[in-house]
């Protein structure tokens, strides 16, 4: 239907003229996941967690992808989060986990045995929607040194986490563990890895989660990122108000099979004037 309606090359809106909205608006959740990619553990010198470290964001915090990031006046450390989100479509608690071993050809060592890579939570997955791009902005001094080092306030100021601009459906991703996720801040690549390096994959976070609260369709998982995010690049680097430099032009987050991108989702302003990314 959808290739249909695009050859009419009717009633076509070029995306300049167009004002794209987050594909998910007033969610009951946003749930967000730490320090979740092993290589973005071993770039903080931390031990990879042995179970899922949850937090969240207020569903308010939700932009669209090309919206204005609006730079509070109570941080000085405004940084860029890449990160694979998915979507749920089927309400659900204390969600199973269906383990099944997976047994590969005898010229590739015979059984592989009960390690990580060869169990499936099968029916996790049947309460996920799809999959869309995420970009998890946070304040580092209110997320790692004021309010108690409670993680919430310096992540969930409006607009800090632009969703989008499309929902992509479980089948139509052969493995959303195995794409390229990158992030570009000022046209500069600063991230750049694999949604391989995941610690706790999409069903095992279903199942983790529905443990402790009901999900709802809507409800919006952030799997975490990868290394290269200001706060530990030597020295650190931070998102500066730049008044008197025009605004930086950016294209839009985007997935597709291959490859979730973030490039620095639209722009970041404060004032009406724009920022760039500055030691």
């Amino acid at each position: 239907m959808t290739s249909l309606a695009l050859s009419s090359g009717q009633h076509l809106v070029p995306l300049s003229e167009a004002s794209l909205l987050s594909p998910i608006t007033g969610p009951d959740k946003v749930i967000c996941v730490g320090m979740n990619y092993v290589d973005h553990c071993l770039e903080q010198g931390v031990a990879i967690p042995s179970e899922p470290i949850i937090f969240s964001k207020f569903p308010s915090a939700i932009a669209g992808p090309c919206d204005d990031i609006i730079h509070p006046a109570q941080t000085k450390e405004l940084d860029w989060e890449v990160e694979l989100a998915f979507v749920i479509g089927k309400t659900g608690k204390h969600i199973k986990s269906i383990v099944k071993l997976l047994i590969t050809p005898r010229s590739a060592g015979g059984f592989c045995g009960l390690t990580p890579s060869c169990l499936q939570e099968e029916e996790a997955l049947g309460h996920v929607a799809g999959f869309t791009v995420a970009h998890d902005v946070s304040a580092r001094d209110w997320q790692m040194k004021r309010n108690g080092k409670q993680w919430l306030l310096g992540k969930t100021f409006d607009t800090f986490c632009p969703l989008g601009p499309a929902i992509v459906t479980t089948g139509a991703l052969s493995d959303p563990h195995n794409l390229g996720i990158r992030c570009r801040v000022n046209g500069r690549v600063v991230q750049d890895s694999s949604t391989n390096q995941m610690v706790f994959k999409t069903e095992a976070l279903v199942s983790w989660v529905s443990q402790f609260v009901t999900l709802y369709p809507g409800d919006v998982f952030l799997t975490g990122t990868p290394p290269g995010v200001g706060v530990f690049r030597k020295p650190p680097v931070f998102l500066k108000v730049r008044g008197v430099q025009p605004r930086i032009q950016t294209r839009c987050a985007f997935l597709n099979p291959t490859l979730i991108r973030s490039d620095q989702a639209s722009r970041v302003v404060e004032s009406k004037q724009s920022l760039s990314a500055s030691r």
